[in-house]
């Protein structure tokens, strides 16, 4: 039988992109890329996000591609933000069809109509892809609001090196749980995700996941749940301080909501290390899968 350690680390392991995962997303965001170069004037094109910083959880969705656009399209950026996000998303559907595209408030979603099996299995293949259109300023960008109709700024590089840093303090181990806690708020089991965006959880594990790794997976997430169920309700800012804050589409009532969710995460990973104090490691590792999902393994 697995003991709770190797249980964690073969859970850490599967939400980590293999091989055939990454081959199926460069092919994906290959193809997006060559058809919107062919349709607008761009200057570079990168991606950006969590897929970016491997902080990415599966099953692997809304991977983020930024598409800087050159300066005979700054004709945009006099116009309200919705008007790009209107010429990308017909130029999207021309090619995927209009069920396959999602219009987002700063991106396009282009959905691949992969259909997720048990255990979460999509064959290796991604969902999705999100376009977001963007100028460059300076050394940070400017990203369409449709929410606003403004156009606001932000920087991706800065958010990575944040990223970057935090996991290197934390023993290397920062990422994987950022990880484990996404895969958690994705679990259908909640209606809809307790926290959103995901990107908030990356954002509060910045200050969150604090004093460096315990060394112990169960302990350090039962922490964390509780840390989070505890500062749900504060004010997130941007990381790069440059965008408005991550927190803001986190209404009073989906606070409540989020902080319920995570105190009952954090009570239910108690109840499974206590399981494991009783000598009872297999009903501790049926109580993670419970709480965590079904890539959490029991062999």
């Amino acid at each position: 039988m697995l003991t709770i350690d190797e249980a964690f680390r073969k859970f850490k392991s599967r939400l980590e992109l293999n091989d055939k995962e990454q081959k199926n997303a460069s092919e994906r965001h290959s193809e997006i890329r060559e058809f919107v170069r062919s349709k607008f004037s761009i200057d570079n094109d990168f991606l950006t996000g969590s897929y970016a910083r491997y902080t990415k959880t599966k099953p692997l969705k809304d991977i983020d591609i930024f598409f800087v656009m050159k300066e005979s399209e700054k004709h945009y950026r006099s116009k309200s933000a919705g008007v790009v996000l209107d010429d990308y998303e017909k130029a999207l559907i021309d090619k995927y069809g209009r069920a396959a595209v999602r219009r987002q408030s700063r991106s396009i979603n282009v959905d691949f109509g992969v259909e997720v099996k048990e255990d979460d299995k999509t064959d290796y293949k991604i969902l999705s892809i999100d376009v977001v259109p963007v100028f460059a300023c300076g050394e940070d960008y400017e990203i369409p609001d449709d929410d606003t109709g403004k156009w606001i700024k932000t920087n991706p590089k800065k958010h990575a090196e944040k990223a970057t840093n935090a996991h290197q303090a934390y023993g290397n181990e920062w990422k994987g749980l950022v990880r484990m806690v996404k895969y958690w708020n994705n679990n259908p089991k909640h209606g809809e995700k307790p926290v959103k965006p995901s990107f908030m959880i990356e954002v509060m594990a910045l200050q969150c996941l604090y004093g460096g790794w315990g060394g112990q997976f169960d302990r350090e997430l039962q922490s964390f749940f509780a840390t989070l169920a505890d500062r749900i309700g504060e004010i997130w800012p941007d990381p790069a301080e440059l965008g408005p804050p991550i927190s803001n589409s986190m209404d009073p009532q989906r606070v409540a909501s989020a902080q319920r969710a995570l105190r009952q995460a954090a009570e239910e990973a108690g109840q499974a290390i206590h399981l494991v104090r009783q000598g009872k490691n297999g009903e501790a590792l049926k109580a993670w899968r419970a709480l965590l999902g079904p890539m959490f393994p029991l062999s």
